[in-house]
């Protein structure tokens, strides 16, 4: 089953991950990386299930088979893909790489017409990556 798993970054640059479709239980995931977080909340709903099967109970459909689609926020975004030059991008984006720098360190905050320029701007530059042979 495909579910959605949104990962963000706080204050302390923490990250974390959690699957809002997950109702009636809460599994979910933290570390120092988008990596450890995912990790994290694999390994949680893997003991989830152990734990519900060792008491007999019956696996909800929702931890059956999880393909996940990933949500960022900015700052965890740009934490993951490291290779991707804040300023540069922000270029690319039709954004001052000031401010996109400011909703990289959680300093400003993108409003919704912002956040869909930014993750256009991701999708049509995988787009041109795609094509590209080498």
């Amino acid at each position: 089953m495909k579910v959605t798993a949104v990962i963000e970054m706080w204050d302390d640059k923490t990250i974390s991950v959690y699957v809002p479709e997950f109702e009636g239980f809460s599994l979910n995931g933290q570390g120092k990386s988008v990596d450890e977080a995912k990790s994290s909340l694999h390994e949680c709903i893997d003991d989830y299930i152990f734990m519900l099967k060792e008491q007999g109970n019956e696996v909800p459909e929702v931890l059956k088979n999880i393909e996940f689609e990933y949500k960022y926020d900015i700052a965890s975004f740009f934490d993951n893909f490291k290779f991707i030059s804040v300023s540069t991008f922000a270029k690319y984006a039709g954004i001052n790489p000031s401010l996109m720098r400011q909703y990289k360190q959680r300093i400003a905050f993108a409003s919704e017409s912002q956040k869909s320029r930014i993750e256009e701007a991701i999708h049509r530059a995988g787009r041109e990556m795609l094509a590209v042979q080498l």
